[in-house]
């Protein structure tokens, strides 16, 4: 694949040209929603049955590639690294069918209508949860399953599988293994939004499992300087729990590198000590400089195991010319997951028992599996904030043997929607 890539849809020769760098030889490339796909050396002789013609097992990819805002570039590294799975992977029985969603219901379901009508036994997207819903209605009917990259759970069940991570289990697993160092009375600063509503709720249910206390949980609007009235509340609170002898030893901090630095000086300056009061985050502090700032050295937060997540964004690297976003990693799989399962007979292929199997897959994610309500549950680490960088303190699970709690399990009660 060339560097720097366009995103319009891969050319047959496109394809070619990138894979001769790639050193692989692959027939099924990605294929406009525009028309028919290109012919695909899929369609050779298999190994062993000579004279035989076997028909190309097509995978759809839904994304709303349109516009040029955050969503779009989002979806953008979705399809880069779909595509750079399918040139990895190197099956050339598989064709990637990819579709524009437009972000909206009517038409998500009118590019799952296309995508199956051209043959697609699965389809991989869409990304927004409205888009989701519109897709499944297509989906269902035609007896499609769908890996989403949603991480709202309200979407999820009923042949719809939500890929994304999840954010009751990230909590879950941050609040749990804070409670396993002796943490007790928990403190949390979230933003106000329908995500932030979510992550409320399981950070709620974390701590009471966890035999916990909530102590103060203030929220703030995603504006300009609109979170310094609310982190001067909880800063304020973590004092008050010092002088009635009370402590607060934990502080919950979801956000990433658009909301992380605007709170670290904040604490600082109220000389919150975060060796006393510690520091906790979900996967979104995973970024290069989440260490820049010094209240969040020393913080923990839920991620996969980094060793493979770091040769991917290498690979991404090289081949795009430029560093993925972390969403990448989770095309990469899903496709990957898709093609593990094509070689099974038609109509066998991606069944709920395949999909739901016990042991579910591995990937650039590390372990991943799906219930019949279409949740993930995935094997995750802690790592702990670094100047430079992070460190893995607790390792992820090598299988779902050694894990405790199913996803199913954790958020067997419902939860509020998310914003994607």
């Amino acid at each position: 694949m060339r560097k720097g890539l366009k995103q319009a849809e891969v050319s047959r020769r496109e394809c070619a040209a990138g894979l001769a760098m790639f050193g692989l030889f692959l027939a099924g490339c990605s294929t406009s929603g525009m028309g028919p796909a290109a012919p695909s050396a899929a369609l050779a002789p298999a190994p062993g049955q000579q004279g035989a013609i076997r028909a190309p097992v097509k995978i759809a990819l839904l994304l709303p590639m349109g516009g040029m805002g955050e969503t779009a570039s989002v979806a953008k590294s979705l399809k880069q690294g779909a595509e750079m799975a399918l040139f990895e992977v190197n099956d050339p029985n598989v064709q990637l069918v990819t579709k524009d969603d437009g972000g909206t219901e009517a038409r998500a379901r009118a590019a799952a209508e296309e995508a199956i009508k051209d043959g697609a036994e699965i389809i991989i997207g869409p990304l927004l949860s409205q888009s989701v819903s519109g897709a499944a209605g297509a989906a269902r009917q035609a007896n499609v399953p769908i890996l989403a990259f949603s991480n709202n759970t309200q979407v999820a069940g009923n042949g719809v599988y939500l890929v994304n991570f999840l954010a009751e289990q990230e909590t879950d697993r941050i609040v749990s293994f804070a409670a396993s160092r002796g943490k007790r009375r928990f403190a949390a600063l979230i933003q106000s939004d329908a995500y932030g509503d979510l992550i409320e709720a399981a950070f709620r249910n974390a701590v009471r499992r966890s035999g916990g206390i909530v102590a103060v949980v203030e929220r703030y609007p995603l504006a300009a300087n609109s979170m310094l009235a609310p982190a001067k509340r909880v800063m304020e609170a973590i004092k008050a729990g010092e002088t009635e002898m009370a402590p607060i030893d934990a502080l919950f901090v979801p956000g990433g590198p658009e909301t992380l630095p605007q709170i670290g000086p904040v604490i600082a300056y109220a000389g919150i000590d975060t060796k006393k009061v510690k520091l906790l985050g979900n996967s979104a502090w995973d970024f290069p400089t989440v260490g820049r700032d010094a209240a969040f050295v020393d913080g923990w937060y839920p991620s996969p195991d980094p060793v493979a997540w770091r040769a991917f964004s290498e690979r991404f690297a090289k081949t795009f010319g430029s560093a993925p976003p972390r969403i990448a990693s989770v095309s990469y799989d899903a496709i990957s997951f898709a093609i593990s399962l094509a070689s099974n007979p038609p109509g066998t292929r991606f069944t709920q028992a395949n999909l739901t199997r016990a042991n579910g897959f591995s990937g650039v994610d590390g372990i991943i599996r799906f219930g019949a309500n279409g949740l993930s549950e995935r094997g995750l680490a802690v790592l702990q904030v670094e100047k430079f960088g992070s460190a893995v303190i607790d390792q992820a699970p090598a299988s779902f043997e050694a894990t405790r709690l199913s996803a199913a399990d954790q958020m067997s009660t419902g939860s509020v929607p998310a914003p994607n």
